[in-house]
């Protein structure tokens, strides 16, 4: 190990019980979108709020300029000695912790050489990693050359308006990367597309209420279905509950395979497994049969067959699509459509396709977001900073990626993501990934991650291209 190897090692090992201290104070944080009770200076609700009130009073115990934009986005400072600025973006919201935990969700929990609790890779985990990177710049003897900024985002898991703020607000930074994906550099991330969709139930229908899932971006691991059924006449079914509510009211409840939007392989929807449970027995009115029909057909692929949109192309992953809640609510049954696509396609089309099945079966349609792919070359100077501390600290031969998935750095002019999870990590089976379950990840791969965004940041901040 070289010196300035050494010498970043060994900060991060003598400070990495201050750095899980930290980790936990965010996790401990219900940080969950809370519009109803949003005021001016809490604009995303009180648990983000108070997420960021600890990000920057962390921000400020290690030396750093925190700066609170009204709850809108944070940020902590290191000064630089020439124009010019290189970015980090972590966020602090979190998904719902949503069921099928065997601890606290808000309580970070050491096991098997793993931190769990929500947020420990999405992202609160690496926004803490993130603000101590800054703390060790502060201390270096010599100023780095352009200034860092470490932004604490509020917002990212629903809809990235803390981002679009900040750009219309600031001066955007000369390079910037988030840490919330997956090693080593992420150039190319999916375009988004959401929809809600909606149907209104027959009064006299069997289908009295149904609700899954528990954020649009994640599958649903866990549904559940009041119908109007004959308790003693149910079969049993793998992954499924049944439980009698008197008055020929029965409840099921499933429960599937949660997971990542943009990762839907290897996962199973609880609510695709309530729909084809209700459609097997037959629990259903003449104009049920319709809506249920269609629910099987969106539940029963995730590659946009079922809307006539399947795609892929020389860069990306082929395009998935998935539903990831189910409400009742103001009398009709309403869906989320979580579709990500290569750029081989527009949002355009898939728009036409979904709203055409729609029609096709009389379900409701109403476009909620679009984004566009984003692609940053790999043979630019960043990139290649970047893989050249990952394959120093990883101690591996490796290329740029492309995701599903969608990052801040979509919000930005010249933004990349950055690790920290690994496409194949080695965890303990009862170890769960973002947006599911025992979020965990490993507390070594923690530290070695750390130890790249020093490397990087400090190699990034002393880069002399694009000085003003």
């Amino acid at each position: 190990m070289c010196s300035r190897h050494e010498d970043i090692h060994n900060f991060v090992m003598e400070n990495w019980e201050a750095v899980v201290a930290d980790i936990a104070k965010l996790v401990s944080i219900e940080s969950t979108e809370d519009l109803s009770s949003r005021t001016s200076n809490s604009p995303w609700g009180p648990g983000p709020r108070k997420a960021l009130d600890a990000a920057l009073l962390v921000a400020e115990r290690l030396g750093l300029e925190p700066h609170d934009c009204n709850g809108m986005i944070g940020y902590a400072d290191v000064p630089g000695d020439v124009a010019g600025q290189i970015a980090t973006i972590a966020h602090l919201d979190v998904v719902p912790a949503g069921p099928g935990w065997t601890t606290n969700p808000f309580s970070l929990v050491r096991r098997d050489g793993c931190l769990v609790g929500r947020g420990v890779l999405d992202d609160k985990g690496p926004a803490v990693l993130t603000l101590w990177v800054a703390h060790f710049l502060r201390k270096k003897s010599s100023v780095p050359r352009r200034s860092v900024r470490i932004m604490l985002g509020v917002n990212e898991e629903t809809g990235m308006g803390d981002a679009r703020w900040y750009v219309k607000h600031y001066k955007a930074p000369d390079f910037l990367f988030t840490p919330d994906a997956v090693w080593p550099v992420v150039c190319g991330e999916k375009g988004s597309y959401n929809a809600e969709l909606s149907w209104s139930p027959a009064p006299d229908g069997r289908i009295v209420e149904i609700s899954g899932g528990t954020a649009r971006n994640a599958i649903a691991a866990n549904a559940y279905a009041v119908v109007r059924a004959d308790y003693a006449r149910l079969s049993p079914a793998a992954d499924i509950e049944l439980s009698s509510c008197g008055s020929k009211l029965v409840r099921i409840e499933a429960h599937g395979t949660g997971g990542h939007a943009a990762e839907p392989d290897g996962k199973t929807s609880a609510i695709g497994l309530l729909i084809d449970y209700i459609l097997d027995n037959g629990i259903y009115s003449n104009p049920e049969k319709m809506w249920l029909d269609f629910e099987s057909l969106v539940y029963s692929s995730t590659d946009g067959s079922a809307f006539g949109i399947k795609a892929d192309d020389d860069v990306f992953s082929p395009l998935t699509v998935i539903s990831g809640t189910m409400k009742t609510d103001g009398g009709k049954f309403v869906q989320s459509i979580d579709c990500r696509y290569p750029k081989s396609v527009n949002a355009d089309w898939i728009a036409e396709g979904i709203e055409r099945t729609c029609k096709n079966f009389g379900i409701g349609f109403a476009e909620v977001h679009r984004g566009m792919p984003l692609f940053v070359s790999p043979d630019s100077d960043e990139v290649q900073m970047l893989m050249h501390c990952y394959s120093e600290w990883f101690d591996r031969n490796a290329h740029p990626v492309t995701l599903g998935g969608g990052t801040y750095a979509k919000r930005f002019p010249k933004a990349v993501a950055f690790g920290p999870a690994e496409f194949d990590p080695v965890l303990p089976s009862w170890a769960g990934g973002i947006h599911g379950p025992n979020e965990a990840v490993s507390e070594q791969l923690m530290q070695r991650s750390l130890c790249t965004y020093i490397d990087a940041l400090d190699r990034l901040s002393s880069m002399k291209v694009m000085d003003a």
